[in-house]
């Protein structure tokens, strides 16, 4: 049911060549409760964009936009 939920929630028209690390909103719908990031199957993206978001991701982690664990204590 969440993948159901998820899938539908981020398969909206974006276009990953103008999202950047500072896009919060957008690169939280590809997280999961804990934080992990979502796989491709769940997302259903293509290898690429699955790519960019991962890194877009790790940037904004690195950058202390986005938690590296969320609910964890």
């Amino acid at each position: 049911m969440v993948e159901n939920l998820i899938k539908d929630e981020t398969t909206q028209a974006v276009d990953f060549d103008l999202v950047t690390y500072k896009d919060i909103k957008i690169l939280t719908n590809y997280l999961s409760e804990q934080g992990k990031i979502l796989p491709r199957r769940v997302t259903v993206l293509s290898s690429k964009q699955q790519k960019k978001v991962t890194k877009l991701i790790k940037t904004a982690r690195i950058a202390a936009l986005l938690p590296f664990v969320i609910g964890k204590g």
